[in-house]
């Protein structure tokens, strides 16, 4: 390992890091703006000067200067302190600053950097340059005025996102960033170009002047808009969420989210069940508690176990759906279900339903094949991890569904399972860790099961499932879906999966289904069945029900989520719930009394307790099984042999932006709905 000196101290480095990571590595702080470290290297802004000896009796940009054996590193010398205070001065030549007004006032890089390495004063005193604004859609607010050319943006938008809508125009003192012909930003990650703005050139839109940021509680938790289960920050103050940021977890989510998991908070101040009501006359109307939980007890009490159903939605915790499969067990009730989608996954071993290789195996992957899914929408920063792999150059991909834009280039073989009956005919393939990505477009289909049989001997013959590597990998949308098949959340021998349910419903074949935030069924096929609906929105699922019960939002409520990979993740109370609303476990406790069914526990630890007792995987908090579950795992038998259509695969996932009830109710999540209609319907024109 070669050693360099840092201000007279001895550092062992890595051969290919530059000099400002050793200085770090030594504990050195190094001020910049430019250099990010998920991003290429720039050297625009100077700011990160230092001394080097071997070398010109100059200051140099140490982001950009490799590390050397035997090198000496200075980072505090004169010569560096007054060269980084000219920097600053001139970093600041044009800059307006309005701190008092601007919404990056407080946790503003330009502002730490300046009072930590800038003069007292200025000796500029000519006119300051102006910048129009700029427009880029319904999520970043621009004050470009501010702006000083790191082209961080720029960066993350080409190399990070995949989408070449930003760039740096014209040169010396009339550069300025803009989109290209002033066009709103269509990435679904664009929200984190505000992340890394330095300055408060972008800010965000919908938060604009809401609060500053050493008025919020911040609550770390985990996101729900899609299965990955991204570490985030939710920042509150008093009722109201106003803000959701990223944090760092490079198992996940590196440290970017999703517009979606950032903007959509919104709407959970809208349309919010805060109190029961109860059908009456044709028209809900509020109702107490106990009003409510009268009517749902009489129409069990009046009713048979076969003729009863429970659907639970997507953005469910653990504890709810424990607490609802318990009770309903309890009453002999076999028609269970938390795959609202009908998706057949379920039955098998636990690798079936997972994302086995983990994210963070994408790295490793050199052959991937997304079949029946689109990344893109479904899970955007997972599919920014892939195209993190292809820019590598040591990766090669594959689609068989839809023909979408992915931000990457990929091979195109088809578009329904004969594609994969032909592809795997060639025999094992010649990689050393191929992946399968299938998405819920492959497995919600009449012929599922006969689709994930044909998968998993493809899976086999070509050499997926290995010793030391599995690549068998589902995609979920919902959040709660893992944790529900997990503790087998499925309908019991003689019960009815969603369809089935249904089916039973519009035949008048079923007497009672009660929705656990289910809302993205068919409710036309209701038919006269008694429906009780227990969520936090007024959705679908809600305007269909004979019973309303509020329940609580996943800012409200502690809970544990699985994401796609297996993984446990506590999730922590941020707010409480609106009005009358409860934690959805606690309903459940609630309405056991009247049903004569008491649930054993009367605490969420008593719960967990017993949750973590009947499954123990709920107990390995933070933990993926990874690729060790390729021991024993016999792929080539999942499903069951039948006849598999032709028909197409389909992304469950058509409009990013409006995925469930949250999301819905979100006035910012329906303006870039139709913003980026609006984008990509003139791109096809053209």
């Amino acid at each position: 390992m070669p050693i360099a000196k840092v201000n007279g101290i001895e550092v062992e480095f890595e051969p290919g890091m530059t000099v400002l990571q050793v200085a770090e590595l030594a504990g050195e702080e190094i001020p910049r703006f430019c250099y990010h470290e998920r991003l290429s290297i720039a050297g625009n802004c100077r700011m990160c000067l230092v001394e080097v000896k071997p070398g010109p009796p100059k200051p140099q940009a140490s982001c950009a200067l490799p590390a050397a054996d035997k090198q000496e590193i200075f980072t505090n010398t004169p010569m560096v302190k007054k060269a980084r205070e000219g920097v600053m001065e001139f970093l600041l030549v044009n800059h307006p600053l309005d701190c008092p007004i601007c919404d990056q006032g407080g946790e503003c890089d330009l502002q730490d950097e300046a009072m930590g390495y800038g003069r007292a004063g200025s000796r500029f005193e000519e006119n300051k340059r102006a910048v129009d604004e700029k427009f880029m859609g319904p999520l970043i607010k621009t004050v470009m005025t501010r702006c000083i050319q790191c082209t961080r943006c720029v960066r993350f938008a080409t190399e990070v996102a995949g989408v070449s809508e930003l760039g740096l125009l014209n040169r010396g003192e009339d550069a300025q960033i803009s989109t290209y012909l002033e066009g709103a930003v269509t990435s679904e990650l664009s929200g984190n170009l505000v992340d890394l703005c330095p300055v408060g050139a972008l800010t965000s839109k919908p938060y604009a002047f809401n609060a500053r940021p050493w008025e919020l509680i911040k609550t770390e938790t985990v996101d729900v808009m899609d299965a990955l289960g991204a570490s985030i920050r939710v920042d509150a103050r008093g009722p109201a969420v106003l803000r959701v940021l990223p944090l760092t977890n490079d198992e996940i989510n590196e440290e970017w989210i999703s517009d979606k998991t950032r903007h959509a908070v919104d709407g959970l101040a809208r349309q919010r069940l805060d109190q029961p009501f109860v059908r009456i006359d044709g028209k809900l109307r509020p109702a107490s508690w106990g009003q409510a939980f009268a009517a749902i007890a009489a129409r069990i009490k009046a009713t048979t176990p076969d003729r009863i159903g429970m659907i639970a939605g997507d953005l469910q915790d653990a504890e709810s759906m424990k607490a609802a499969m318990d009770l309903f067990r309890s009453l002999g009730v076999k028609s269970l279900d938390c795959r609202q989608d009908g998706s057949v996954l379920g039955t098998g071993p636990r690798e079936s339903w997972l994302f086995n290789s983990t994210i963070a195996g994408i790295d490793e992957a050199d052959a991937i094949m997304i079949i029946g899914a689109n990344p893109r929408l479904e899970a955007p920063v997972l599919n920014a991890r892939i195209r993190k792999r292809w820019l590598t150059g040591k990766l090669l991909t594959g689609v068989i569904g839809e023909a979408a834009d992915l931000t990457y280039r990929y091979n195109h073989l088809g578009t329904s399972p004969e594609a994969i009956r032909q592809f795997s005919a060639h025999g094992p393939i010649s990689k050393e860790k191929p992946m399968f990505i299938i998405g819920q477009g492959a497995l919600n289909r009449p012929d599922s099961a006969a689709v994930l049989h044909l998968l998993g001997q493809a899976a086999k013959s070509m050499g997926v499932v290995r010793e030391g590597w599995n690549g068998f990998n589902i995609l979920h949308t919902a959040a709660s879906r893992v944790a529900g098949l997990d503790m087998g959340f499925i309908p019991a021998d003689g019960g009815r999966d969603t369809r089935a349910m249904l089916a039973a419903a519009e035949a008048g074949e079923l007497d009672l289904l009660y929705l656990l935030g289910a809302d993205e069924i068919d409710t036309t096929r209701l038919g006269q069945t008694f429906v009780v609906y227990q969520g936090s929105h007024g959705d679908a699922g809600a305007q269909a029900a004979d019973v309303v019960l509020p329940g609580a939002a996943y800012t409200e409520k502690p809970g544990i989520y699985v994401n796609t990979e297996g993984r446990p993740q506590i999730a922590n109370r941020a707010v409480f719930p609106k009005g009358d609303a409860k934690e959805d476990w606690s309903i459940f406790r609630a309405l056991s009394e009247d049903l004569g069914h008491r649930l054993p526990y009367d605490s969420l630890d008593a719960l967990r307790h017993r949750l973590i007792h009947d499954h123990p995987t709920f107990g390995q908090v933070d933990h993926a099984p990874g690729h060790a579950s390729a021991a024993g795992f016999d792929v080539g038998a999942l499903g069951a042999a039948g006849e598999v259509t032709d028909a197409p695969f389909v992304s469950p996932v058509t409009e990013f932006h409006l995925t469930n009830p949250i999301a819905r109710a979100s006035v910012t999540m329906a303006e870039c709905a139709r913003s980026v209609k609006a984008a990509r319907g003139l791109m096809a024109a053209e």
